[in-house]
């Protein structure tokens, strides 16, 4: 919105100009993002408990947990919210990829916000039935990926590339359509189920955010993707933009939700904020690094299939509770050197996958 403000002012001052520069408009939709958050984040907790929106605690979990019984959840919304305003006010509103990231990311959160709203509101605890959460995600995963195949104006922008060979690019044809959606579902419920510890899955969500935005600037940069010997896809870069917003808008959340939290984000967030990642490893073309910097998310989720797989065929569990930051809590460790440590392995992976894009 801004951008096309600056464009129309620029005729009587060139200074405006400068607002073009997408680093910048990046920049600024961090502190947008951020400052919102900040701002927003105490009187939606206040609200939050007025309507005693508040989280419910498993009785076979970790005992530390049920002191967390009663605060604030559904704090997601705090996020979605500080994301839709900056990337409105910052991003480039006739790209067709921010349109569609941000419009996935709030549908998303829609679905998360049912589900936290008839747990915590109507006091159904199986909120919004399995097959129907399932359901809409997969629907709106297909729509995208139609979406972004047919709107496709190269084959480049639904071929697979692989980490650490240049010349190995697989042309996926309509199955991109299918890589798209196992993708974009994935990464959403493994958000979903890291998000079980105190900022334990927002830092990991900025983090590789960010990584998703700097792969964004140098797909949509037709220089440094020739350089990089990866796929140039024309108003990619744009996604920066997202990118920034959606670092802001975490770290603004992390500010509460940090241990002890003050707010927990619900499914509102996790799964929103997973499909935005999800959305952005896709057109970007990066979705193995996308798996290689994502693996706690890919590591929790495994846990949880390899211990229901387990008990079903063996009646025995692999781990002493999943997901896998509940096993490592049993074991014994206190809840903040679990999420501290989990924030070290991803930083550790987002550094690996980075590195990915030059070593080929």
């Amino acid at each position: 919105m801004l951008l096309w403000l600056a464009d129309y002012l620029s005729q009587y001052h060139t200074g405006f100009a400068v607002v073009q520069y997408l680093s910048l408009r990046a920049i600024f939709a961090v502190i947008t993002a951020l400052s919102v958050a900040l701002f927003l984040g105490p009187k939606v907790i206040r609200k939050l408990r007025e309507y005693q929106i508040g989280q419910t605690i498993r009785d076979d979990g970790p005992k530390s947990h049920l002191s967390k019984a009663g605060t604030p959840t559904m704090g997601g919304a705090l996020i979605l919210l500080s994301i839709a305003v900056s990337t409105l006010l910052w991003g480039d509103l006739s790209n067709k990829y921010v349109w569609a990231t941000l419009l996935v990311t709030l549908a998303f959160g829609i679905i998360g916000w049912i589900d936290d709203y008839r747990k915590v509101v109507e006091k159904n605890s199986r909120g919004l039935p399995a097959r129907w959460k399932y359901f809409w995600q997969s629907a709106l995963a297909i729509v995208a990926g139609v979406y972004l195949f047919v709107t496709a104006p190269t084959s480049a922008e639904t071929s697979l590339i692989i980490p650490f060979f240049k010349d190995v690019i697989i042309e996926l044809g309509i199955f991109y359509i299918v890589l798209s959606y196992f993708v974009i579902v994935g990464a959403s419920n493994a958000v979903n189920l890291t998000d079980g510890l105190d900022g334990l899955a927002i830092l990991p969500t900025v983090m590789v955010g960010a990584a998703l935005g700097l792969c964004a600037y140098l797909a949509g940069n037709v220089n440094y993707s020739d350089y990089l010997s990866i796929p140039y896809v024309i108003g990619a870069g744009e996604l920066v933009v997202f990118s920034g917003a959606l670092v802001g808008a975490g770290v603004g959340f992390l500010w509460f939700n940090t241990y002890p939290a003050q707010v927990f984000m619900g499914d509102v967030g996790s799964l929103a904020l997973g499909a935005a990642l999800g959305m952005m490893a896709i057109i970007t073309r990066q979705e193995i690094v996308f798996f290689i910097m994502g693996g706690i998310f890919v590591a929790e989720t495994v846990s949880v299939i390899l211990q229901v797989g387990s008990f079903k065929l063996t009646c025995k569990r692999i781990f002493r509770m999943a997901p896998l930051h509940h096993h490592y809590e049993l074991k014994g460790w206190p809840e903040p050197r679990v999420i501290v440590r989990f924030w070290i392995v991803t930083l550790l992976l987002v550094l690996a996958g980075l590195a990915t894009l030059k070593i080929r």
